[in-house]
């Protein structure tokens, strides 16, 4: 089985599941263009856990977790099987091992891209959390473990956002501010120059880092794949976009 790539997809708005724009174009495109994975890996911005916990449910429902969106999103379905050997030893893998809990399910972190890539539900999918006490150098260095799942013919994706400030979010803004434009450049700048330092430590990016995000949850993501990429893959952006000022739909694809 040839190595799979890894994402870091910038999710936005929950309403990308349901609504066609030029984002939730190039997701259907990748579905169709990458190699077929045995599964998929998904490090969700929305799971953040005190320590690391993988899912292992042979079923994993979809949960609905964001208040206030149409009645149509709350009918989405993302029944995907799981994949609980793949899942216990992704958790065995990571030192100290992650625990499995099936307290979370597929949140819309993943179904909201998913149901976009692989509408059809036909590939096996877990969850890994964001672990809330982790350091910048520790979520990459969880991904760097994941590795070797590539080569069984996983798909390890991160989603989240490189700029996710929701309380600067302006409805009237279709674009980003100037900050958000120079921290999400910052940042990819960085990573297509291989300065990795820089991802990690991405207060050197100045004021612009200060209000890039109020929280990491959805930054994290991105270390994770980045973790799991490694220097002989090829680097491609797409969806490189802020959007109501303060989010960055800024992806990338390694390998």
């Amino acid at each position: 089985m040839s190595k799979m790539p890894v994402l870091f997809v910038g999710h936005g708005s929950p309403m990308n599941a349901i609504e066609k724009n030029e984002f939730t174009a190039v997701w259907e495109a990748l579905g169709q263009s990458l190699p077929r994975p045995a599964c998929i890996v998904s490090v969700s911005a929305h799971w953040y856990t005190l320590g690391t916990r993988v899912m292992d449910a042979k079923n994993p429902r979809t949960i609905y977790d964001m208040y206030g969106f149409p009645d149509a999103l709350y009918r989405v379905v993302y029944a995907a099987a799981g994949a609980p050997d793949t899942a216990r030893r992704a958790a065995a893998m990571l030192t100290p091992p992650a625990e499995t809990d099936n307290s979370w399910g597929i949140d819309h972190g993943t179904w909201s891209v998913l149901c976009r890539m692989y509408p059809k539900a036909d590939i096996p999918v877990f969850q890994l959390s964001v672990n809330a006490r982790a350091s910048m150098e520790e979520h990459e260095a969880i991904g760097r473990s994941l590795r070797a799942l590539r080569d069984e013919g996983a798909l390890i994706m991160g989603s989240g956002n490189v700029v996710h400030n929701l309380a600067r979010v302006d409805w009237h803004t279709p674009g980003g501010f100037q900050w958000a434009g120079e921290f999400d450049g910052y940042i990819k700048r960085a990573i297509l120059e291989g300065r990795r330092d820089d991802v990690l430590h991405y207060e050197r990016a100045g004021k612009a880092a200060s209000l890039a995000f109020t929280m990491p949850d959805h930054y994290a993501p991105l270390l994770y794949a980045l973790g799991a990429s490694d220097e002989h893959d090829s680097i491609r952006v797409f969806n490189e976009a802020c959007v109501l000022g303060s989010l960055s739909m800024t992806s990338y694809l390694f390998g």
